[in-house]
């Protein structure tokens, strides 16, 4: 049996974070995933939220992400994010850059988005920034 996974977490514009964990909490779409070292294989969308990381020294890193999917193995917890900031910079400003870029796509002509689905992403980003105290 591991004692440790490796999380790594990657953005368009690169890789994030990638280091050793004991363990990996993810916002998945169908609720909260915590992934330990000999996880079973799973594949999850996710939801706007945090993802928190327990490194082997105990201490906890944080990083906000703003959906995109992640891949657990055995050996590693892979995030790829669409959007993704440590919680530190997780400011008023990146949350409402976030609830812009989605309200634009309800102005796309119908038919080019799900409203139901781009409603429930802005609620999740006016959660995530209650969650935050921004």
């Amino acid at each position: 049996m591991n004692d440790v996974t490796t999380f790594e977490l990657v953005t368009p514009e690169g890789q994030l974070a990638r280091y050793d964990a004991k363990m990996v909490s993810i916002p998945g779409s169908e609720g909260d995933i915590g992934a330990l070292p000999d996880h079973a294989r799973v594949m999850t969308t996710l939801r706007p939220g945090i993802v928190k990381v327990e490194r082997p020294d105990g201490a906890d890193e944080e990083y906000v992400v703003s959906g995109g999917f992640a891949e657990i193995t055995e050996i590693c917890t892979s995030v790829i994010a669409e959007q993704a900031v440590p919680r530190a910079e997780a400011t008023r400003e990146f949350i409402d850059k976030l609830v812009a870029e989605a309200e634009e796509e309800l102005a796309l002509p119908s038919g080019t988005y799900d409203e139901t689905t781009i409603a429930l992403r802005i609620n999740d980003y006016r959660d995530l920034a209650h969650m935050l105290g921004v």
